[in-house]
């Protein structure tokens, strides 16, 4: 029998030569290598490329792991534990009963029984037919079939969505994933047994129940953390996915198909712009009626790319209608000058800390437009890295408001000398309507990702590789100064539209392909350009100047 040799990362410190067998798979040279690891391995790098832990290896390479803790690792549990689940809802109810997973909630997915009560004994029931499974180490088996006969095989499971996505694959063959006797189709790669599926909970939630994940150590499943306001703000986007008809990757592709996109443009963008209508008028009654006219601070806080600049624009505009006069200030106005500014640990200027924001002008300027001063406004220059005066000065009347744009502003550190009362805090952010199929809920800040990518490449000359490589420090930034205050708000706003990776695709596709295979950020570009592919491209002709979507395509009619 043949033998390759391999270079093994035998920890992740150390590298080691050793010799297997042909037909040896990388998940049993894991099993020799996973006491070196704190966490559970569930997938491979073979000479730079990922696998899972069920291929063979064929060929001397080297081969280094990937645990539960790694962004790829952390997706491919997540997987499959949601097919450990539907296998489990499989064997209790066989066909008679589905379950969907519709959106992330806290560290979990949120999810429903159709067919029965979503009950806390069904759920119940559902986690202890799982830890059967986890129990009994079933292998989780990959093969491939022709794309026509897994449309006709879902068809008859009754699963209408992966039906319809399947429909616009353009590959004449898919990769299934089997559970015993039950198949199934997923975006990405899974774990190689159930064995290794230990660390999962599920609780009753709302309308349905919860299916929960580790934390980011990779072994410990945490209490549910999460928001009442979140979980009604993604209940209220399903509702409008319904109006429109449109709530997966599949729906909206037969719309695009059948010629109604310009009609799902103009329908999306109309539930937008009566939400934010709503909310100038929520603003305008609560000043004249129910906080005493008190307020004067509408506070807007949200993660990358949530359009922050194209909301404040157009709340601003609803709120004139209403009879207000609103005043955009942007945050980043009280940067503090750049040799002032504070360095993170890696030597680099830390622009998301609260710190590199002059509080206390801040404060100081806020209250005397409270108390009816004029002040000189400031204005950072981003070249000179300092800040200025241009001649700018605001006094605030009785229907005078200020929209304050920026990334601490739901934090009551930033504005401490304001009175509450005088405070209105909207939290926003792109938690994207659709869905891939039954399930596989689409990544929100996937959505959010690639709009960057897109912004960033028109208006900064930033390349889709450097975008890429920034964004895990982006979302460091947002865990730690964003998402704890986002309960604060008073409102929360869905920035997202159905229909814009379809256009984004458009846009984003060129800049990924200019990533060389040899980096560090090809995986992640290859993985978007696949999720990509699910969609049908749709022009931008019919997207008016005022769209959120323009802030990023460009053509807005704002200065963003």
């Amino acid at each position: 029998m043949q033998e390759f040799e391999l270079k093994v990362e035998a920890t992740p410190e150390k590298i080691e030569t050793v010799r297997v067998p042909e037909e040896t798979t990388l998940y049993e040279l894991s099993k020799r290598f996973q006491e070196n690891y704190k966490d559970t391995i569930v997938l491979a790098m073979v000479d730079g490329k990922l696998r899972e832990l069920n291929k063979k290896i064929v060929k001397s390479c080297e081969v280094s792991f990937l645990t539960v803790t790694s962004r790829d690792g952390k997706r491919t549990y997540r997987r499959s534990v949601t097919l450990l689940m539907q296998k489990a809802v499989q064997n209790l109810w066989h066909n008679e009963v589905q379950v969907r997973v519709f959106y992330s909630l806290g560290q979990g997915y949120y999810c429903e029984l159709e067919g029965c009560e979503n009950s806390p004994e069904h759920v119940a029931m559902i986690a202890e037919e799982m830890r059967k499974l986890v129990k009994q180490d079933i292998t989780i088996e990959k093969h491939s079939v022709k794309s026509t006969e897994a449309e006709e095989m879902f068809a008859s499971y009754g699963m209408t969505d992966k039906e319809r996505l399947l429909h616009y694959r353009r590959s004449s063959r898919v990769n299934l994933y089997r559970i015993g006797n039950m198949d199934d189709y997923f975006y990405g790669y899974m774990a190689p047994s159930t064995g290794m599926l230990k660390a999962f909970e599920l609780e009753a939630y709302g309308e349905g129940f919860v299916l929960r994940f580790p934390n980011k150590q990779g072994d410990v499943v945490e209490p549910l953390k999460t928001s009442k306001k979140l979980y009604h703000t993604l209940k209220e986007s399903r509702s409008w996915s319904r109006m429109l008809g449109v709530g997966t990757i599949g729906a909206l592709n037969d719309a695009i198909a059948s010629g109604r996109g310009e009609e799902i443009i103009l329908l999306q963008e109309a539930l937008q712009e009566e939400r934010i209508g709503s909310l100038a008028a929520q603003i305008a009654a609560a000043r004249s009626g129910g906080r005493d006219g008190g307020i004067k601070f509408i506070m807007i806080a949200g993660p990358s790319s949530s359009g922050k600049t194209s909301f404040s624009n157009r709340l601003s505009i609803q709120l004139t209608a209403k009879g207000l006069k609103p005043h955009p200030i942007g945050l980043d106005d009280y940067y503090v000058d750049r040799d002032k500014c504070p360095r993170d640990e890696n030597g680099n200027f830390d622009f998301e800390c609260l710190e590199s924001l002059d509080v206390e002008l801040f404060n100081q300027d806020m209250t005397k437009l409270l108390n009816g001063e004029e002040v000189s406004m400031p204005s950072f220059n981003f070249k000179t890295g300092r800040r200025e005066y241009r001649g700018r000065t605001l006094k605030l009347g009785p229907e005078d408001i200020l929209v304050i744009e920026g990334i601490h502003g739901l934090n009551d550190k930033l504005s401490y000398s304001l009175p509450a009362e005088s405070k209105f805090k909207i939290y926003i952010s792109a938690l994207t309507q659709l869905n891939i199929d039954e399930h596989n809920p689409l990544p929100t800040t996937d959505g959010r990702l690639l709009r960057r990518i897109v912004r960033d490449a028109r208006t900064r000359g930033t390349s889709a590789q450097e975008t890429i490589a920034m964004w895990d420090s982006v979302r460091r930034g947002e865990e730690k100064y964003i998402f704890p205050f986002q309960d604060s708000a008073d409102v929360m706003f869905n920035s997202a539209l159905i229909y814009e990776i379809a256009v984004l695709k458009v846009y984003a596709e060129p800049l990924l392909f200019q990533i060389p295979r040899d980096s560090e950020e090809y995986l992640e570009a290859k993985r978007l350009l696949k999720f990509l592919d699910y969609f049908l491209p749709l022009p931008a002709e019919g997207i008016q100047q005022s769209s959120l979507i323009r802030e990023f395509i460009g053509g807005s009619c704002f200065n963003v």
